[in-house]
């Protein structure tokens, strides 16, 4: 037996109390699982935060992913409508705190305890439509893109950061834009990686006036140089972030850090024909070195 609670948002009350609570937690273990699957660079990062915060990003990641996943794996003829339709199940959980889609779910229960609302929402879906039926990009629409597919995450991400554990931080708008500048970051870095398979298999060129047939040594020089920009600007506001968290960030930086040396140093035609990682040991050091500095092991910057 159910009634509706009063109140904003008019979540659903079970007389049963721990029948919501089960719900809740299997919706953030399968946001946890989507994480685990896709991405061991930001599963090494989340795995040094604390337990509510580490729910939240991946609950973050999992439905950035799924969206993504519509556009760049499903591709169907209804691939617009299948993201329209994930867009209002996700606007409509954030509304009343419950949704029958566990990964819409478990961001809602996220964004509504840390303040993420549709200021940050319906510009990633906005970028996330343009991969449907844009293959080329103009400097005005590439920043478009950059700003909802990837600054909008790192501004979801610092509100885990303020808002998480009953903790209400105020971070000055320099480290905001910190968090902008590190999730465009991570977003170019992709894109070098990902050259094979955006040109080749999706048909798309998000650099304006790069592809795989003109790229060379000159331009790629340039595009290492713009991500590296990125990534100095939001090392630079690091020290202000709570110690649990810096060492958390830290690790992704030196990961993506990682990522961009190795395309450096990959001439450009090998990179258009391969894609670059970083091993997991590797990871897995960088992490020990910023959990544990009394092992005084040297930290390279971007």
């Amino acid at each position: 037996m159910t009634r509706l609670e009063p109140g904003v948002g008019g979540r659903v009350h079970h007389d049963n109390a721990s029948s919501l609570s089960l719900y809740d937690t299997t919706s953030q273990a399968a946001a946890a699982a989507v994480l685990k699957k896709y991405s061991t660079s930001f599963g090494a990062g989340t795995r040094l935060l604390s337990r509510r915060m580490r729910t939240h990003i991946r609950s973050i990641y999992a439905m950035v992913r799924v969206a993504d996943e519509i556009v760049d794996t499903y591709r169907g003829e209804d691939a617009r409508a299948m993201l329209d339709g994930f867009e209002r199940e996700v606007h409509a959980a954030l509304d009343r705190a419950f949704s029958p889609n566990l990964v819409a779910h478990a961001f809602a229960l996220s964004a509504r305890e840390v303040g993420i609302g549709r200021d940050l929402t319906v510009p990633f879906f906005a970028s996330m439509r343009m991969d449907l039926d844009m293959t080329e990009h103009t400097h005005a629409s590439f920043d478009r893109y950059v700003y909802g597919s990837a600054e909008v995450i790192g501004e979801m991400c610092l509100a885990v950061f303020l808002h998480t554990d009953g903790a209400h931080r105020e971070m000055p708008a320099a480290v905001r834009e910190g968090a902008r500048r590190l999730g465009a970051a991570y977003q170019k870095v992709n894109f070098l990686r990902d050259l094979a398979v955006d040109d080749g298999e999706l048909g798309r060129s998000y650099f304006p006036g790069v592809n795989v047939a003109k790229l060379d040594d000159a331009m790629l020089a340039a595009l290492v140089d713009d991500c590296r920009g990125d990534i100095r600007a939001a090392e630079a506001c690091l020290p202000a972030l709570p110690r649990r968290v810096r060492i958390g960030v830290t690790t992704t930086v030196d990961i993506y850090s990682g990522l961009l040396r190795r395309i450096e140093r990959t001439p450009a035609e090998r990179l258009c024909a391969t894609r670059i990682r970083v091993a997991n040991p590797v990871k897995a050091a960088y992490a020990v070195r910023n959990a544990c500095p009394w092992l005084r092991a040297t930290r390279r910057v971007a």
